[in-house]
């Protein structure tokens, strides 16, 4: 049994459209400690309107494009990525590669592990896909995920509008390419 100080270990599964209540509360809950108080409350409103409930994940949960990986740890559901099939932008430079929409998790399991278990499915499923190359978006003013994109070898290869709401942010696109076994 883990000491008091261990944490339980993360575990992921492929999300189900049975699941989109549990992904509309945990994307809600999360981009809601990450961003809100950055923003202004008319534009957050607005974004979380448009991007978070049911109805919507379950839409994406049913969208052949997207793939979603719910990470739990002791059966609660601490985090998720999405990686999505489609056109990169430009700066990319990458013919085939896999979009990571969202990699989400409770801000209380930030530094226990569940950022990087969700990392390396998504770099592994990116790999046995094919894929040359792994790209996301991400807020140019959220340093704590860049460090921890940089941390994963992850570079930037230039920008891309982010509207929240009605304020038009900026995301620095970021990529690693995916290492070839010989």
């Amino acid at each position: 049994m883990p000491g008091s100080d261990e944490k339980s270990p993360v575990t992921i599964r492929r999300a189900v459209v049975g699941d989109a209540s549990t992904l509309a509360e945990l994307g809600a809950s999360t981009f809601t400690e990450t961003f809100a108080e950055a923003n202004t409350p008319e534009d957050f409103a607005a974004y979380m309107a448009a991007s978070f409930g049911e109805a919507i994940q379950r839409a994406e949960l049913e969208d052949a494009s997207a793939t979603v990986f719910l990470a739990e740890r002791d059966g609660e559901a601490v985090g998720y990525i999405m990686v999505r099939e489609g056109r990169a932008p430009g700066c990319v430079a990458v013919e085939d590669a896999l979009e990571i929409a969202r990699l989400y998790a409770r801000k209380a399991t930030l530094g226990t592990g569940v950022g990087s278990t969700l990392m390396q499915h998504a770099l592994a499923e990116a790999a046995g896909r094919g894929k040359d190359a792994v790209w996301l978006g991400v807020w140019e003013h959220n340093a704590r995920a860049i460090r921890f994109y940089e941390e994963w070898d992850f570079h930037p290869a230039g920008t891309q509008p982010f509207l929240l709401g009605t304020d038009l942010q900026t995301d620095l696109v970021m990529v690693r390419r995916i290492a070839r076994e010989s």
